[in-house]
């Protein structure tokens, strides 16, 4: 039994940017954010990336899921078994395909396992309630960063954009009192951020990431590829609205043509053009774009941004916050509200018909 008042509740995101595991200690009764705790990291290694990797766009039971399931279990038993002082645990797992309006969302990794192994209870599964009650199941994260809003003392609409895999946005009205409240987010994903650059940069240099947008800095963007990419239906699709991490596979083949540099120039352009596209559906214009994730390491995606965009583009420790753990500490602030019967999704951030709380809650045997 969860006890009454702020926990410290230990989070863990494994992103579709498939870099590794992120943990983060939180203290919250779920609504407020009291303290920030201990985080933790630990990377896969190439041979469980390329598990994982093998898995995406699979299905319970296809085959490859029990190995990547296997592999991200043991990745987070290792890293939050390492983190102590939790009285809860939000295991968000490795997403392998999601598709909201078909099959509905997967994510490897059994939080039963979890629980056991870890000897806490620990709330896992957040997105298929969301998807059955006609939701995208994404992005999830929006709630906390009305949370985020709140504990900064911001009083003027602000949006929060995290560069991971995929990109997703939420606008947040920190002046309303709840985040289920109208008009307080509208939340969406902008479009492919990291994952074709990453993917490109596995293809053709061996390495996970273009590590601070050095190679795409010293490249030249194809205009004509990023105006083809607009042309995507997706793009004049009103959100809430969600993608899953290959949506934009045909983006790898069209700059098959490129050399290294260009290639990963243009796919940083549209990256960039993807959210400059989905700032238009902000109900107002937020005072500034606060930047999470990996992306925001990226020079050459934080510039572009900052030449599109009408308001100042900062990383999100400009209000003191850590960007590299903010999907983290969400999942922890997500598993209180779970335990607690509060709403992690609404209407304005996936969709849903009502603000529902998703997650299931895994205890240890005895």
């Amino acid at each position: 039994m969860l006890a009454d008042g702020p926990v410290w509740a230990l989070g863990a995101m494994s992103g579709t940017s498939l870099d590794g595991v992120d943990a983060a200690l939180l203290l919250t009764d779920g609504v407020r954010i009291f303290d920030f705790g201990n985080t933790g990291y630990r990377a896969y290694g190439d041979e469980e990336r390329a598990v994982i990797r093998a898995a995406l766009g699979a299905w319970p039971g296809a085959p490859g899921v029990e190995a990547a399931a296997e592999v991200v279990e043991t990745a987070h038993a290792v890293l939050l078994s390492g983190i102590e002082g939790a009285d809860l645990v939000g295991f968000h797992g490795q997403t392998l395909a999601h598709e909201p309006q078909g099959r509905g969302t997967h994510q490897a990794g059994d939080g039963r396992v979890l629980a056991e192994v870890l000897g806490k209870p620990v709330v896992w599964d957040f997105r298929s309630a969301d998807v059955r009650l006609g939701g995208e199941g994404a992005p999830l994260a929006p709630f906390f960063h009305f949370a985020c809003a709140k504990w900064a003392g911001l009083e003027a609409p602000v949006a929060v954009l995290n560069l991971g895999g995929v990109g997703n946005v939420t606008w947040v009205d920190p002046s309303k009192e709840a985040p289920e409240a109208e008009g307080a987010l509208l939340a969406f994903d902008t479009g492919p951020a990291n994952a074709p650059i990453n993917d490109l940069m596995t293809r053709r240099r061996g390495k996970s990431l273009d590590e601070g947008g050095a190679l795409a800095a010293t490249g030249e963007v194809v205009p004509e590829v990023i105006d083809a990419f607009l042309q995507d239906a997706y793009f004049f699709k009103v959100p809430p609205k969600s993608l899953d991490r290959d949506s934009f596979s045909g983006l790898g083949e069209a700059v098959s043509h490129l050399c290294d540099a260009d290639a990963a120039a243009t796919l940083a352009g549209c990256a960039v053009a993807a959210v400059a596209r989905g700032m238009e559906h902000c109900p107002a214009p937020p005072t500034r774009l606060l930047v999470a994730g990996g992306g925001r390491h990226n020079a050459v995606l934080m510039a572009g941004l900052s030449v599109l965009l009408d308001c100042p583009v900062e990383p999100v420790e400009a209000i003191g916050l850590d960007g590299d753990m903010l999907e983290a500490q969400a999942f922890a602030y997500l598993a209180v509200r779970v335990a607690r019967g509060l709403p992690t999704s609404c209407p304005a951030t996936t969709g849903v018909s009502a603000a529902v709380g998703g997650g299931v809650v895994s205890e240890p045997a005895g």
